[in-house]
């Protein structure tokens, strides 16, 4: 793969649509400038669209069931959700300061391969189910732990699964191993986009109002975090974990009469925030 030095979307639209590699200029075509605008617009819009279809559908699922506690988010807890979080993006920009950032990578690396796998496997179930003949031997497994003796026992883990599921974990645990191993840019993104999909369906608001104070606290979280300092551009630039969406920019050229791609590997969208491309 040919190298290239890194352009971000200010320093492109100051110096025009190109990108040098090994010295050569090769501008980029409208064509091209499309094709990567719209899946960045697309990878933005898609897990929001498919995430609420399935947080309605889980808030129906709660509703019907007679055990389950209906979790809602208030306008307190809208309110110090960018608190959090800002307390959370500069815990991680002090640890990156402090210690080796190969150490911390590696820690939550494993860390998101099992939020990974898990997030994947909840979007792929029904998927799975439904492509498994129905010659399929199925058994289902209760897995219960408890915590105390007598009468005062109480249930930690109450979970049912069958062997349907099983078979997804394992194809959602393979996607894990092969993105520990690649770090391949489409297992970053299959993550990642799971990653939203959870969120965006669990994410459950009592009020048109919540979402407002949440919206419009992010957007201020956003404006102070990208643009007011330095923080969250060097997580970002710092961070190895499938929190970002990486994109193959095709940059066409008419060169000898012949069209050369250029295949370039992180191009970078992050959910919720400042937007660039990076190419390396």
């Amino acid at each position: 793969m040919a190298n290239a030095e890194n352009i971000s979307l200010p320093d492109l639209a100051e110096t025009g649509p190109e990108v040098t590699i090994n010295g050569t200029k090769i501008p980029s075509t409208p064509e091209g400038m499309a094709v990567a605008y719209s899946s960045l617009v697309l990878m933005a819009l898609l897990p929001i669209f498919f995430g609420a279809f399935r947080s309605v559908k889980h808030h129906q699922e709660q509703k019907n069931d007679e055990n389950a506690q209906l979790e809602t988010m208030t306008h307190r807890d809208a309110a110090m959700f960018p608190i959090y979080a800002s307390c959370a993006l500069f815990g991680l920009y002090v640890f990156f300061q402090i210690f080796s950032k190969e150490h911390i990578n590696l820690l939550l690396t494993g860390y998101f391969f099992f939020l990974g796998v898990l997030a994947l496997a909840h979007i792929l179930g029904p998927v799975v189910n439904s492509l498994l003949p129905a010659a399929f031997p199925n058994r289902k497994y209760h897995l219960k732990f408890f915590e105390g003796d007598g009468e005062i026992m109480e249930d930690v883990i109450d979970y049912q699964f069958d062997r349907r599921d099983l078979v997804t974990l394992a194809i959602c645990g393979l996607t894990g191993v092969w993105y520990l191993w690649k770090k391949h840019w489409i297992a970053n993104n299959l993550f990642g986009l799971a990653f939203s999909v959870n969120g965006v369906e669990l994410l459950q608001l009592n009020s048109v109002l919540t979402g407002c104070i949440l919206l419009g606290g992010l957007f201020i979280y956003d404006i102070f975090w990208v643009f007011g300092t330095n923080v969250m551009v060097t997580v970002a630039k710092s961070f190895e974990a499938p929190i970002k969406c990486k994109l193959r920019i095709l940059l066409a050229c008419l060169m000898n009469n012949c069209i050369t791609l250029a295949a370039i590997p992180h191009a970078s969208c992050r959910h919720g925030s400042q937007s660039w491309i990076t190419i390396q």
